[in-house]
């Protein structure tokens, strides 16, 4: 029998769309903005986005059947589906549910939503993490999958720059072997919800057929039918609490910094990463990015960074890997992955 003591994250994969977002092509949109300075700016030469046929619950399926097919899982032992998500296919029901059918999991099986963004990959695991302690299930199949492009104003030049869809899908199992879980640090702090959202189109604030269009502080236009992101806000946030949230992960797993082999953090943008890094002083070779070829991918970053630094050889067995997740809501979480 497994021992429900331990959860490790047994196996990754990920999906992005086909059709892609290059800097050439945002550059032609915005003349002022050269390929280079794009790249200079958030370290991204062009990302994925999803076709107007494609949905986040079609990511979800691509990048779980591409997990089963890598690392030979049979959907039926799945026992519990987590899909993270902040841009659902419908109000209702759950995206989850229409992934679960797709990928003919069991009915026993659970399958639900968590509306999260750049933490959730760590809220998911942390989640899952709770639910194998419990005994009530021995195996959770984790996707984060988001379609943030069909929130960007054609306009946002800013957030155009940034992001981009994706999937990926992880399985944490109860058992040893793996990337073994450690204890998780969460956090909230709603005020700074303001900061980056979509106001309209829930039930607070129905969308408007108004397309005026507001200027923020760094001249990007925005409509409130569409994303409005802060960015010297959400650098304050980030420059504040990720140095906390990591003094915080390192502390409740009994570490010191030197004991991490590599840090992961959410891929937000590089000079926000490359900031980050030096006011921690975490050495660059201890230091991942990926994010060149795929943009800011929200819940995904992390697990696609982690997929490449295994393949690369980055992660052997026995590395120590500390991951944080931080951005909307505000929220952030981390753990360390013990290899």
């Amino acid at each position: 029998m497994p021992d429900n003591s331990f959860a490790c994250l047994a196996a990754i994969a990920y999906h992005l769309p086909s059709a892609e977002l290059t800097n050439e092509q945002l550059s032609d949109t915005f003349p002022e903005w050269s390929v280079d300075k794009i790249m200079s700016k958030v370290g991204i030469s062009s990302r994925r986005v999803v076709a107007a046929d494609e949905f986040t619950s079609d990511l979800a399926v691509a990048a779980a059947q591409q997990l089963f097919e890598e690392s030979k899982i049979n959907p039926g032992e799945v026992e519990y589906l987590i899909l993270c998500t902040q841009s659902p296919d419908y109000f209702l029901p759950t995206t989850a549910c229409l992934v679960h059918e797709r990928l003919q999991l069991p009915s026993t099986a659970g399958a639900i939503d968590v509306n999260q963004g750049c933490s959730g990959f760590v809220y998911g695991i942390g989640l899952a993490k709770g639910l194998i302690a419990s005994g009530d299930v021995r195996n959770v199949l984790l996707i984060t999958a988001e379609t943030y492009s069909r929130f960007l104003h054609p306009k946002d030049k800013g957030n155009r720059s940034i992001f981009g869809d994706a999937a990926a899908a992880v399985l944490i199992k109860a058992d040893q072997e793996g990337g073994k879980v450690g204890k998780v640090i969460l956090g909230t702090n709603g005020k700074g919800a303001k900061n980056l959202i979509v106001k309209n189109g829930a039930t607070r604030f129905s969308k408007t057929a108004d397309e005026s269009l507001h200027e923020d502080d760094e001249g990007n236009l925005y409509n409130d039918n569409f994303l409005f992101m802060n960015g010297s806000e959400i650098f304050n946030f980030t420059l504040e609490s990720v140095p906390v949230l990591v003094k915080d992960i390192l502390e409740k797993n009994e570490l010191k910094q030197e004991d991490i082999d590599l840090f992961i953090f959410h891929q937000a943008n590089k000079f926000m990463l490359d900031y980050l890094r030096k006011k921690i002083k975490i050495p660059s070779e201890r230091f991942y990015i990926f994010m060149e070829y795929c943009g800011n991918t929200v819940s995904s970053t992390i697990p696609i960074a982690l997929k490449h630094a295994l393949s690369e050889g980055k992660i052997k067995i026995g590395s120590k890997v500390l991951i944080a997740g931080f951005g909307v809501g505000y929220s952030w979480g981390g753990t360390v992955l013990q290899f």
